[in-house]
């Protein structure tokens, strides 16, 4: 397989834009993607269900701007309220994990 010099990899660009892991500024990066990425679960799930975000916030007891920020991370999200709106609204099962 023939490959360009000039290709770099995800993890190189991560790198080269947000620095090294262990970085004040890599580590911001990261969890800021951790936050994009439960939006966009949510998002996702809700989709799956074939409901808006009025209908998911109904079933789980909130507002749907509430859904909405959390949906696009600008929300911070209660691990209560999450519970509720994975298990009640979705009909999911939140899990959690540590990585040490």
């Amino acid at each position: 397989m023939k490959t360009n010099k000039d290709t770099k990899t995800l993890s190189q660009i991560i790198n080269e834009q947000f620095g090294a892991i262990g970085t004040i500024e890599r580590t911001e990066f990261e969890e800021g993607y951790e936050n994009f990425k439960f939006g966009a679960l949510v998002h996702d799930a809700r989709i799956e269900k074939g409901l808006t975000q009025e209908q998911l916030a109904v079933k789980c007891g909130t507002n749907k701007s509430y859904i909405s920020k959390v949906e696009n991370n600008v929300k911070d999200v209660r691990i209560s309220t999450l519970q509720r709106i994975i298990e009640v609204g979705l009909g999911g099962r939140l899990n959690l994990s540590i990585t040490l």
